[in-house]
């Protein structure tokens, strides 16, 4: 049950408003930031703002209808979708992924529907986009989706993977026999009031469209990018659509929202934590589609999302029915963003998580060469080496190793070179057999051990 808080008179809300804005527009200018939107939804009332332009080159402004790319938010879009698919009976979560894709019934990994949602199955995170521009879903899979590409055993552990959300996207495609952006507009998006918009594709008539852009703090210049997603890749960050449609969703899945989108058994389902699934420094926790946060006794859900020159950010509290939702037109957006949450705290009193709770750190390991090697997920290789120091580094793809502090709960930090500041980077897995280090999870993606160094 939600629990109402008391709506402000016209004269305060007004108010808000505008110092909101005021303070939105003062941090898109220090974090380079052309264009950014926020909606906050509380207390039975939803406040929009916005800043800013669409296109650093032409000066389009900003507004609350743009449609931004929201990157790896689509995700939580197609598995709703997905949802709404086992809520017609059309698909069980724990249906054997190879029996609804066709391409993964032979040497198709031997994961469930449910596995991929929560991006427990153990996939590869998926090739660049630019290696897959011309393959079609189907081919995609083929060859990237196999049982020999797994990077650990189906359900065991959190392996972040665009590959999953493809599988997943072809799934909908056999099921309901429409294509990926046919079937989430008609089931999801129309009824939500969304505008349809898609990267790859003609922006919506009548709606403005922003660009992503790539800001360069030692040089002040910002640039627009362009965004080079896969076709293939549609159903893991192919979505354009503004802050205020971000909370349509959320409340949708707060049952405060479109009627049945999806059902409430449904929509708990989603957000319960998946035993066994530690996504690292993503989240402090997992559920179908979601990333959870907790903040204090309250546990939020939403989703990150990274496009080309976009950060975007979509989180909802079930306790309270608060909805966020934020878009930037530039990577520095993430920085924006996490100052954003202390002043919507000040401002509208609405307490978002705007990271993973710190965890406690163990003490630095004494002896380190257990952690050395090769790890690979999919085609990216992540090497580990030891220095006559003693001094772990990891280089990713054969770039300028970056020193690496691992404590001995197996947690690691990274150290920026520059200013030798510890950024959280990830965790070392050990074999539950033989109790060697066999795995390596960097930002949420695990990557198996081929060879020692």
């Amino acid at each position: 049950m939600l629990r109402p808080t008391p709506a402000p008179s016209v004269e305060e809300e007004s108010k808000i408003r505008r110092v909101l804005e005021d303070r939105l527009t003062a941090l898109a200018r220090a974090h380079q930031v052309p264009g950014a939107q926020l909606a906050v939804h509380s207390g039975g009332m939803t406040l929009a703002v916005e800043t800013g332009v669409l296109d650093a080159d032409t000066g389009e402004p900003c507004t609350a209808d743009a449609a931004v790319p929201i990157g790896s938010i689509t995700k939580a879009y197609t598995a709703t979708v997905v949802m709404l698919l086992v809520a017609d009976g059309d698909v069980e979560l724990d249906d054997p992924l190879g029996d609804h894709v066709p391409e993964l019934r032979r040497a198709g990994p031997p994961c469930t529907v449910r596995q991929v949602l929560s991006h427990t199955a153990g996939l590869p995170s998926g090739p660049d986009s630019d290696q897959v521009a011309s393959l079609s879903a189907a081919r995609y899979l083929l060859d990237h989706c196999t049982d020999r590409t797994l990077v650990m055993p189906p359900g065991t552990d959190f392996s972040y993977s665009n590959a999953g959300y493809v599988a997943a996207g072809r799934l909908i495609e056999t099921v309901t026999g429409m294509s990926w952006q046919e079937t989430v507009r008609s089931v999801l998006l129309d009824p939500l009031g969304t505008v349809p918009s898609f990267i790859g594709t003609a922006g919506a008539p009548h709606r403005p469209t922003a660009r992503g852009h790539s800001a360069n703090k030692a040089t002040g210049r910002t640039r627009p990018v362009r965004q080079n997603l896969a076709p293939a890749e549609a159903a893991a960050g192919a979505l354009r659509v503004s802050a205020l449609d971000l909370v349509a969703l959320g409340r949708a899945h707060l049952g405060d929202g479109a009627a049945g989108l999806p059902p409430r058994e449904l929509a708990e389902e989603m957000r319960r934590p998946v035993p066994g699934a530690d996504p690292g420094v993503l989240a402090d926790g997992w559920g179908l589609g979601w990333g959870l946060f907790r903040h204090g006794d309250a546990l939020w859900f939403g989703h990150d999302g990274n496009a080309q020159g976009t950060s975007c950010f979509l989180r909802a509290e079930p306790a309270t029915g608060a909805v966020v939702g934020f878009t930037a037109n530039a990577g520095t957006g993430t920085e924006l963003w996490h100052e954003l949450t202390d002043v919507l705290v000040e401002i509208t009193g609405v307490r978002v998580p705007p990271t993973p709770t710190p965890r406690r750190r163990a003490t630095p390991m004494a002896t380190t060469s257990q952690c050395t090697g090769v790890y690979l997920n999919g085609d990216v290789e992540y090497q580990v080496t030891i220095s006559d120091g003693g001094v772990l580094a990891l280089s990713v793809d054969g770039d300028l190793p970056a020193p690496l502090v691992c404590h001995e709960d197996l947690t690691c930090d990274l150290v920026d070179p520059s200013s030798g500041r510890r950024l959280p980077g990830g965790r070392f897995v050990r074999d539950p057999r033989t109790g060697a280090v066999d795995r390596i999870q960097l930002s949420g993606r695990m990557a198996r051990k081929s060879a020692l160094v």
